[in-house]
């Protein structure tokens, strides 16, 4: 993926001037998030641009809140745009200063962009947190643009710190995401990245090599930049699938599901699966369907219990459900799950039972649609008896 990349929510169209004649003025203003796998990747630099661009249309636009972090190319670029000036909260012999969201909203205007969506606020404020502030300049009817790392979403707070070894302490809450108009993956490759902090872009001098050492190790981007990529790609798909009738949608992510059943070969298929799910970084799926007119045998239940086992060393879900009809319940599995492979072992029933009743095979190609499946086949193997 080349530099600059950015990648929106499906069915939520960017704001434009049209758009903010389209809504009362009592309606909840529309939130656009600016995300990026790490400090330095442009973020706040987009969402300047972007407010640039509304104002040449004739918005109103302010900055609520800009942290330059002393980078010259930010603050140049906030040139030309009005900014509300920070509160002051005196503090014995310092006074500290962070956002005036009474001024913000006081001032009432169409667009306002507010940085560091994670911060914290300076104690003796209002509100703990900016993601509350936005929430409140939303609640008035004013859209916001805002910015945030992917490492402080709350879901992945945990995984961020095995990666990096870092706890970051400032977090925002999943829902924010989730209830945001349009999200926006401001993206650049690691090398950029890492160059970008040698030429002091990021951080002054004394703080490079620290921090090249430790977070900004390439292994680390690596990995944050494809947590950035899956989390707006969860959120198109969400979105799509919420917006389509019928929820007729072809999935972005890859899901697989392997069918097992009492036969033997299920370990094999079970094996393959595990692969093909590893190779798509998919989450991997396993369903065995029991016939309700029929009991198993103590080898087949130690059979699927192996295959349920054998599913949890591979991280995989087991799925176990009754039902007569097996073709229509992989089929209702896979649609419940948004299954997008399925692996399946090649038909044990003799040619005469296959012209007579069908094989499961054909059955699921005609209940199936936007779905892969995988036909494994194997040598001839007869049930556990």
């Amino acid at each position: 993926m080349s530099d600059n990349t950015n990648i929106s929510s499906a069915g939520n169209a960017p704001l434009n001037s049209a758009s903010y004649s389209l809504y009362p003025a009592r309606r909840r203003g529309k939130h656009k998030i600016f995300i990026g796998m790490a400090p330095g990747v442009g973020k706040t630099y987009r969402m300047l641009e972007e407010g640039h661009a509304f104002k040449h249309e004739g918005i109103d636009v302010v900055v609520g809140l800009l942290e330059t972090h002393g980078r010259k190319e930010t603050a140049q670029k906030s040139e030309g745009l009005e900014i509300v000036p920070r509160k002051q909260y005196p503090r014995d012999e310092l006074t500290l200063t962070d956002m005036d969201t009474d001024a913000i909203l006081k001032r009432s205007p169409q667009l306002v962009l507010i940085d560091e969506l994670a911060h914290t606020n300076v104690p003796g404020s209002p509100r703990e947190k900016r993601y509350e502030d936005v929430e409140v300049v939303l609640a008035a009817g004013i859209d916001v643009y805002s910015t945030m790392n992917v490492q402080h979403l709350e879901s992945l707070n945990d995984l961020v710190a095995r990666i990096t070894g870092v706890v970051v302490r400032e977090r925002v809450p999943d829902r924010i995401m989730d209830e945001a108009d349009e999200i926006v993956v401001v993206d650049v490759t690691p090398e950029t990245l890492q160059e970008r902090l040698l030429e002091g872009k990021i951080y002054a001098q004394p703080k490079i090599q620290q921090s090249l050492d430790n977070f900004f190790q390439r292994r680390n981007l690596i990995a944050l930049r494809e947590l950035a990529l899956r989390e707006v790609a969860d959120n198109v798909e969400e979105n799509a699938i919420a917006s389509t009738p019928n929820g007729q949608f072809c999935n972005i992510h890859e899901r697989v599901l392997v069918c097992v059943s009492t036969y033997p070969n299920s370990v094999q298929l079970l094996r393959r699966g595990a692969r093909l799910a590893n190779y798509m970084n998919a989450p991997l799926y396993t369903l065995f369907v029991a016939d309700p007119e029929r009991f198993l045998t103590k080898e087949e239940s130690l059979h699927i219990h192996t295959c349920e086992k054998l599913c949890k060393e591979f991280e995989g879900t087991f799925l176990r459900i009754t039902d007569g009809n097996i073709a229509n319940a992989i089929a209702q599995v896979a649609e419940k799950y948004r299954i997008t492979q399925i692996v399946i072992g090649e038909s044990q029933r003799s040619r005469w039972q296959m012209l007579l009743k069908g094989s499961l095979t054909q059955k699921l190609v005609r209940l199936l649609k936007n779905i892969d499946l995988h036909i494994i086949a194997s040598e001839k193997m007869v049930s556990p008896k």
